[in-house]
């Protein structure tokens, strides 16, 4: 009597780009029982309005165009294709969110919310009904679960490496995810669907806000918060001009000022701080940046897969960062603090993820910033 072996059921999330397009080949290589879900997370038809008259090129929305391919790829590779809707779970856990970190002056990060609320939540959720044992995604990164516990690693691909997006994972749900071209780089997946002639071979990467895609990211946000016009000013006071709202800054920026030559002071300058008593931002040229850096950070609401204990790291505090050597320091079950040397820029709201060689022990979220003592107006 011949055994037969039942397959790992897997459900892939294919997004209608090259990544997830190639890691529906290999999964399926790898004899994997395969079932594709695109998830529709925004809903275009009801903010069509309040985004403005589509052009020509929005008659068919950048969701549905990536519907289109992602079906042309089941299609090809013989798996069937599933749609599956997470509207509301998007606008309740990631949009409103973002909504209200930008209400705060804060600088939020939609990718991390996103992987946490929708991707490795809503989809798992919805995979665990289903009663596959995996799900799959097309990022660049690694699980490796040899030590009984599920330890997230970088990608291979350094430069593509998305680790940083996946920090706030747990345990759990990384024992339940794979990554099928986390051991590749980008080259080898772009050859990949090249030689399998896939729809999406050339495909460019997105670089939009998760699932609601490439937009004039102001333009969209004042849809949803109006801005509130104020002064634009140095350290010292100095009025340079006006801002057209302090949401629309971050710290750090360099694009968008519109501000020449100063009082004898060339450009480029620099966002180094916003004032929200007064609704002020400052702001400094090439020369003046010192303001922009600081030494140590307080972290909240973190998530830690590894052994908690205090003592020396890495870490990335804007994704393709490069690490920087840190303490860590627990405060209590919210919070840590990290300390370095001198680096620009931290910012209130975005993701800091904390490395060990080459795995991502955990995060958290970046909510004060200082300076030998002294408190930045960061935000």
């Amino acid at each position: 009597m011949k055994l037969t072996i039942k397959k790992k059921k897997v459900m892939l999330g294919l997004s209608g780009g090259v990544d997830s397009a190639v890691a529906l080949y290999k999964l399926i290589e790898d004899g994997y029982d395969v079932i594709a879900v695109f998830m529709r997370n925004w809903d275009s038809a009801l903010n069509r309005d309040i985004l403005g008259n589509p052009t020509a090129d929005d008659e068919i929305c950048p969701q549905e165009k990536d519907y289109q391919d992602a079906k042309k790829v089941a299609d090809k590779l013989g798996v069937e294709l599933q749609r599956v809707d997470f509207v509301k779970e998007y606008w309740d856990r990631v949009f409103t969110y973002f909504l209200n970190e930008y209400k705060l002056n804060r600088t939020p990060n939609p990718d991390v919310l996103c992987n946490n609320e929708i991707k490795f939540k809503a989809f798992l959720d919805y995979a665990m009904l289903k009663d596959v044992d995996y799900i799959a995604m097309g990022h660049y990164a690694r699980v490796d679960r040899s030590s009984g516990r599920a330890k997230l690693l970088r990608g291979i691909d350094q430069n593509k490496d998305q680790s940083y997006f996946l920090s706030q994972l747990t345990n759990e749900q990384l024992s339940k995810v794979i990554f099928p071209v986390g051991d590749l780089n980008k080259d080898e997946v772009r050859n990949i669907a090249r030689k399998l002639d896939l729809a999406v071979k050339d495909k460019k990467d997105s670089t939009g806000i998760c699932f609601i895609g490439e937009r004039d990211f102001n333009k969209f946000l004042a849809n949803y918060l109006p801005a509130k016009p104020g002064l634009m000013t140095r350290l010292d006071g100095t009025v340079i001009g006006k801002h057209y709202g302090l949401m629309n800054y971050t710290i750090g920026q360099r694009k968008g000022l519109g501000i020449g030559t100063i009082d004898g002071l060339d450009g480029p300058w620099f966002v180094v701080g916003k004032e929200l008593g007064t609704n002020t931002l400052l702001v400094e040229n090439k020369d003046n940046l010192d303001y922009l850096k600081s030494d140590k950070a307080i972290i909240t609401n973190y998530v830690w897969r590894a052994s908690k204990r205090d003592g020396k790291y890495t870490a990335k505090f804007r994704y393709r960062q490069k690490d920087v050597p840190v303490e860590v320091k627990f405060l209590n079950d919210k919070e840590f603090v990290v300390t370095y040397n001198n680096v620009s820029a931290v910012t209130p709201g975005q993701v800091c993820a904390i490395y060990d060689g080459d795995e991502c022990v955990g995060s958290g979220f970046i909510n004060e910033v200082f300076y030998q003592g002294e408190r930045r107006r960061y935000s």
